[in-house]
């Protein structure tokens, strides 16, 4: 079973139907027992680092999510389900993250004349792909952030699971052991976020 982590703050409802599509059972859940049963978790997330942290803490929820990254089940982190799985990011200065990654996101520059507003919202092209992501290369995804993760934040290059560029090149996707996560919505992400779906579940 699948189990999608609901925290109070995530897109729950469309990572579940793009689940269901596939053909998979899926357990949308705040209960810790589930969530380490579960045979592959999902964190999604939608909103701000410091809410989603202090939701994850006051449920009690972010020891249980840790653990399940750190386990050796299939893990998937979703848009900001990825930024949490770092140290810290400067939308919410002093909080801390679940710390799985080593890393800070910084926040996006405008450049109005070159066409840079933030947030990126839409789709962009995966420039480089590595591991989980091979066969992804040019293939475009759907972004809705502020906040990104730059290439000298991450401490190891085999880390990386995709590089895009919007204004700078910023990595887009990590990847650990059986953790998988990534900065674009695949449940948005139309044909190559189901086929990406479909190879997590596969994992």
């Amino acid at each position: 079973m699948v189990c999608v982590v609901d925290y109070g703050a995530g897109n729950l409802r469309n990572v579940a139907g793009a689940l269901k599509y596939l053909g998979e059972r899926a357990a949308v859940t705040d209960d810790p027992k589930k969530i380490k049963r579960a045979g592959k978790v999902i964190l999604p997330g939608v909103g701000s680092f410091g809410d989603a942290m202090r939701m994850l803490n006051e449920s009690g929820l972010s020891e249980t999510v840790r653990n399940a990254a750190l386990s050796g089940k299939p893990f998937l982190g979703i848009c900001l389900g990825m930024q949490l799985l770092f140290e810290a990011s400067d939308e919410a200065p002093g909080v801390e993250g679940l710390g799985v990654f080593k890393g800070t996101f910084r926040k996006f520059e405008e450049d109005r004349e070159k066409g840079i507003r933030v947030p990126q919202i839409g789709w962009n092209s995966l420039d480089e792909t590595y591991g989980f992501f091979d066969g992804f290369k040019g293939k475009y995804v759907y972004f809705v952030h502020s906040f990104y993760l730059p290439e000298e934040e991450i401490e190891k290059r085999e880390c990386i699971g995709a590089e895009t560029s919007f204004g700078k090149k910023y990595i887009c996707a990590v990847q650990k052991d059986n953790i998988i996560a990534c900065q674009f919505h695949p449940e948005k992400s139309g044909e190559t976020g189901i086929k990406m779906l479909e190879k997590f579940l596969k994992l």
